[in-house]
């Protein structure tokens, strides 16, 4: 409300009188706080995809170098003997090399930058799924609960994903609670009305599915939760933490076609809520047991295209020592006239995703243009351009992702190959 008065003067100067002016102003300056939250969000958004497209691309070259590094170590390691001296050292450069393949996994999803398998799933099962484990992360000082909606909507999502999300939350808030305390986890349905989209988090009108992970810790003030989904930002000790939690769940989160959103006070805790969209299909069939105990062996022919010297060397080893036949190709265009000669059957293609000349993706289109039925199996460190926009492979194409084990190499062969 605005109040102003307009005084009423003489010929002489005296005032005899006034009239007040009032305006309400109230809506005005409802519609400036909003448009200054919509500036504030564009900028953040912009921010964190110009920061994300940098992720991914030292995510790509990084993990060609880790591929060489952990495939050389598995073959050092298959030809020791178990009491061969510099076994341990040879053990841990693939630690080593294990640990930093983790933080490009993370600076891929804060990039929203990894490929995506997606099931129709109750977010309650992903809960009970992790849960024995986060009650041994959070500590005997913290109590953690479940507030489960039984009754609660379907999502289309990655199982793995979510559970790293919810795992990651959970970290977090334990990290808010140095005495102890509380951390519920919750979920409900919700349908949000064109009123409530005012709230200004950018969620849009609709049904969704919500994720809540609440704790009674420290809090947090304003400038810290503006830059709380940065990347290597974290209010920790140096040492403590790499500051890629949160962003690693932002990035999950808006792959998947959802929002997040913090809600926090110094003194007063935190509350991260997930929405996700809601799905009315059908739940996805349980996955049934891996067989971890032998690696698959085969006798087909496989063309591998691959730019790296390092990996392709250390690729075709590998599946030489499972059975396979390996033709090699530097890049798509020296791989298409491989095929196009004809001197050899191809049973199937395993094809980097960015490489000179031509890369795997228009490798795959112009070979499917010619035989409809090739297989292919895609690997690559940065997996935006050989999937859809969205990050969800397409029907009928295979993917692995860098750095891979000798172990996700050929079961995603054999997967493939058995059709």
């Amino acid at each position: 409300m605005l109040n102003s008065a307009v005084p009423l003067r003489a010929l002489d100067g005296g005032i005899i009188g006034a009239i007040a002016l009032q305006q309400d102003i109230t809506d005005q300056r409802a519609g400036e706080e909003a448009l200054r939250r919509s500036e504030e969000q564009l900028r953040h958004s912009q921010k964190l995809e110009a920061i994300g497209q940098l992720a991914g691309g030292i995510a790509h070259d990084f993990n060609n170098l880790l591929t060489g590094i952990l495939s050389y170590s598995e073959l050092v390691l298959q030809e020791l003997r178990p009491d061969d001296p510099i076994r341990g050292d040879i053990e841990q450069i693939r630690h080593a090399g294990q640990r930093a393949a983790g933080l490009t996994r993370q600076l891929l999803a804060f990039g929203r930058r990894q490929v995506l398998q997606p099931r129709v799933l109750s977010l309650n099962a992903c809960v009970g799924e992790v849960d024995g484990m986060l009650r041994r992360l959070v500590g005997a000082d913290v109590t953690l609960e479940s507030e489960l909606d039984p009754g609660l909507w379907h999502v289309l999502a990655d199982p793995g994903q979510l559970e790293q999300v919810l795992v990651n939350l959970v970290i977090n808030a334990r990290d808010a609670l140095p005495d102890g305390g509380r951390v519920t986890v919750t979920t409900a349905n919700l349908h949000l009305t064109a009123t409530d989209d005012a709230r200004g988090n950018g969620v849009r009108p609709g049904a969704y599915v919500t994720l809540s992970v609440s704790d009674t810790g420290v809090g947090m003030d304003v400038p810290t939760q503006a830059r709380i989904f940065d990347p290597f930002f974290t209010t920790k000790e140096s040492g403590q933490g790499t500051g890629l939690g949160l962003s690693t769940v932002y990035g999950i989160v808006e792959q998947s076609g959802g929002h997040i959103e913090v809600e926090s006070a110094p003194g007063q805790g935190a509350t991260f809520t997930i929405f996700l969209p809601r799905h009315t299909g059908a739940l996805a069939a349980a996955a049934g047991p891996t067989d971890r105990r032998s690696f698959p062996r085969g006798t087909e022919t496989l063309l591998l295209v691959e730019d790296e010297a390092a990996v392709r060397s250390s690729a075709r080893r590998l599946l030489e020592r499972h059975g396979y036949t390996v033709i090699e190709a530097r890049h798509g265009a020296e791989a298409l006239r491989i095929i196009e000669a004809g001197d050899r059957a191809v049973d199937l293609v395993i094809t980097d995703v960015v490489m000179p000349e031509m890369g795997g993706r228009e490798l795959v289109e112009r070979l499917r243009t010619r035989h409809p039925g090739v297989k292919v199996l895609f690997m690559s460190g940065y997996s935006e351009r050989a999937v859809a926009s969205d990050g969800v492979m397409p029907p009928g194409t295979g993917f692995v992702e860098k750095p891979f084990t000798i172990e996700q190499l050929t079961r995603r062969t054999r997967e493939l190959l058995d059709g």
